[in-house]
């Protein structure tokens, strides 16, 4: 009886549990794509819950080919637009820590939806997200 083995490298679950290598660490991503005000509150909120968090520049968009005779080159900035966040627990998973009141604000409220979304400056945690009397 022969056994095969295949190597499975980062490959998710589904799409809200994705993890990939940033900076050489093997990583769980938070988020892609953000700008630094957003990696700002995430990485402020996710080391207060004791996560170890990696920043990474994301790569830059694919350039559209220049028209057939232009010499003029587009600059390229030196420092990203954007960035992903991710944490070294491949286990974390966004979605399940918020939905399932695990991650605390420092002010020792639990993080509901619209906090994390940035909608609210501070947690309302005594609404459920699932009441109909918050209309965010």
């Amino acid at each position: 009886m022969d056994i095969l083995f295949y190597k499975i490298d980062c490959m998710a679950i589904n799409k809200n549990h994705e993890f990939e290598d940033i900076e050489g660490v093997k990583c769980a991503v938070v988020e892609k794509n953000v700008p630094q005000q957003r990696v700002d509150f995430l990485k402020k909120l996710l080391e207060f819950n004791r996560y170890t968090v990696i920043i990474a520049g994301s790569p830059p968009p694919k350039a559209t080919p220049a028209p057939a005779g232009a010499t003029e080159v587009p600059p390229i900035a030196d420092t990203p637009a954007t960035f992903t966040v991710g944490v070294t627990d491949v286990m974390f998973n966004a979605t399940n820590a918020i939905f399932g009141r695990l991650l605390h604000t420092p002010d020792g409220h639990v993080v509901t939806l619209a906090y994390w979304q940035q909608k609210e400056n501070v947690s309302n945690d005594e609404i459920p997200y699932f009441d109909g009397t918050n209309k965010n």
